[in-house]
């Protein structure tokens, strides 16, 4: 353990809240998107040198390691990691009164460097001590853990143990507690509570320091709790001159706190802030359209061909848009390098005997329902009839599904079984236990990103950002970042109608559009017009290469949400 030397924690100004937070290859504390974007955010502040503190929980069993089984099924494997390896021990301790018990924690450092040496920290809470009982030793321990109680308890650690640790570590002049998503919405009721003896306005004063961000449209999105789960965790917080206004319908909703305690609030893409001031009417909701960190998420080889044509694109990342000057074939021969890596990792892993120079597909999202994952494969017939027309046809897919989600692990079942019966006209893998390793290999390495949600169902998404910063076209729905980023065969193509046009998603017209626009637009020309095919390349990285990433969305958040 240390004395906090490595930091002026004094000098933080703004604290970052995630239930996850993926910010390196082998601290598997995230589970998917939103704590990929935690992590790709705190990157661009320490690159930005901005005063940024991140929080969240250790997760000393991470999420799961899923593997594949024979029948197709998702299987789920526990995980070790040894944070010891990765971060310094404070000697720090606070105090979390849960159920009228004491429950005592912890925190680690991790150090994010950003590309001027600038430091800034994440710590990670830890309730693992000798002093908790062996059932809140365990509160840390999972991410997304089995039931309410357990993901209560963890909310209550991440949201009032937070701010607490913040207190202890002098964090004196934070300006602004950031809310990534509703998990850690009880830190405004924590800094009411504090405040309320001494200020006759808490509540607006509260609102002044809190900023929230909420990514989905989706329900199940939502954390909330039953009221008497709640009175029965923190009722010391629950006090009568606050305690109506917290309860929404009887439940304890997180999200409805979130907009409750703050004054900035927003959505993750212009589409989504609509949807959101529709579902969540009578407070003002902004958007900031997510992004994603350029270097952390360029391969190798063109992170080499920017370095040589596009100095300082690391700490600049709206240079990007001169990537138009880069020789057509220089491009091709980086994507080639990312394509053959890919090609190696799956024939070795996998067995499936991938050619480089063919035509491949990828997709890899979190296996719910409404992201449509086996829409590639609605009508087999069609599909291997494109792949005969064509000289051939890769595809690749990945993603997980929540232990808890029957339907995506049977939509991961399905997936399989099509892709069993077209394997030997059409080479498919299915890779197992999608994360950041795995995504920095696959993304770059495909020559198309496909993205099927049913709209408007699709907050942001940014993995069709991160492929193209690695000029891979996108080829999705128009929904989320996509309706922004979108410009038909100059980025990437669009399936089915457009919002504007149609509001509502037809499934039907979808799968056609999509098949159409493979057999005739898109296949065809990736193997019969290099030039042309190149050209989109380009400007995928130009155009929403040098737009939708976190140094721009950073930006944002600091001229509108935290220090305007």
């Amino acid at each position: 353990m240390f004395k906090n030397k490595t930091v002026n924690f004094k000098d933080l100004l703004v604290s970052y809240f995630s239930m996850e937070i993926g910010i390196h290859p082998k601290i598997p504390t995230y589970s998917g998107g939103l704590g990929v974007l935690a992590g790709d955010m705190l990157r661009s502040c320490a690159d930005l040198e901005l005063p940024v503190i991140g929080v969240t929980l250790l997760y000393k069993k991470g999420y799961f390691k899923q593997k594949i089984n024979s029948s197709g099924e998702q299987v789920e494997e526990e995980m070790h990691w040894n944070p010891e390896e990765f971060m310094k021990l404070f000697s720090n301790k606070i105090t979390v009164k849960m159920e009228g018990r004491d429950v005592k924690v912890r925190a680690w450092l991790y150090e994010v460097r950003g590309v001027t040496g600038h430091v800034n920290p994440i710590i990670f809470l830890d309730t693992n001590l000798l002093e908790n009982s062996e059932e809140d030793r365990k509160i840390t321990q999972q991410l997304y853990g089995s039931d309410d109680k357990y993901r209560l308890s963890q909310e209550i650690i991440l949201g009032i143990g937070g701010v607490r640790m913040l207190e202890s570590l002098k964090c004196k002049n934070l300006r602004k507690y950031h809310m990534n998503e509703g998990h850690s919405a009880l830190l405004g009721l924590e800094l009411y509570q504090k405040l309320k003896s001494t200020n006759s306005d808490a509540m607006a004063t509260v609102r002044e320091k809190c900023v929230f961000t909420t990514h989905t449209p989706v329900p199940a999105g939502h954390d909330q709790f039953d009221k008497t789960l709640a009175e029965q965790m923190i009722p010391e917080m629950l006090t009568d001159d606050i305690k109506n206004e917290l309860f929404l319908n009887g439940k304890l909703n997180m999200t409805f706190l979130g907009l409750r305690f703050s004054e900035y609030i927003n959505g993750v893409a212009k589409k989504h802030g609509e949807v959101s001031r529709s579902m969540f009417p009578g407070y003002h909701i902004e958007s900031i359209t997510n992004g994603i960190h350029s270097q952390f998420w360029t391969t190798s080889s063109l992170r080499k061909l920017f370095d040589k044509y596009l100095k300082g694109w690391e700490g600049d990342p709206f240079s990007l848009r001169y990537v138009l000057s880069i020789p057509k074939e220089e491009i091709w021969q980086a994507h080639m390098e990312a394509k053959r890596l890919l090609t190696n990792f799956v024939n070795k892993n996998y067995g499936v005997e991938m050619n480089p120079d063919i035509f491949t597909i990828g997709f890899a999202r979190r296996a719910a329902t409404y992201k449509r994952g086996d829409m590639l494969f609605s009508d087999i017939e069609r599909l291997i009839k494109i792949a005969k027309k064509s000289k051939g046809l890769q595809i690749i897919y990945a993603g997980k599904a929540h232990p808890r989600d029957y339907e995506g692990k049977q939509l991961i079942k399905r997936i399989i079984e099509k892709m069993n019966s077209v394997k030997d006209q059409i080479k498919v893998c299915y890779m197992e236990n999608y994360d950041i390793e795995t995504a920095q290999v696959l993304i770059p390495g495909v020559d198309v990103w496909l993205n099927t949600p049913m709209r408007p169902k699709e907050a942001s998404g940014t993995s069709g950002m991160k492929a193209a910063h690695n000029g891979v076209p996108h080829f999705s729905t128009l929904d989320g970042w996509w309706l922004e980023g979108h410009i038909e065969n100059v980025t990437g193509w669009s399936i089915g109608s457009h919002p504007m046009i149609s509001k509502e998603a037809n499934h039907d017209e979808d799968v056609e559009d999509m098949y159409t626009k493979l057999e005739y637009i898109i296949i065809p020309k990736f193997y019969d017009d290099h030039s042309s095919w190149l050209d989109i390349m380009r400007h995928a990285i130009a155009i929403n290469g040098s737009f939708f990433n976190t140094h721009r969305m950073v930006q944002q958040y600091v001229l509108n949400a935290y220090f305007e």
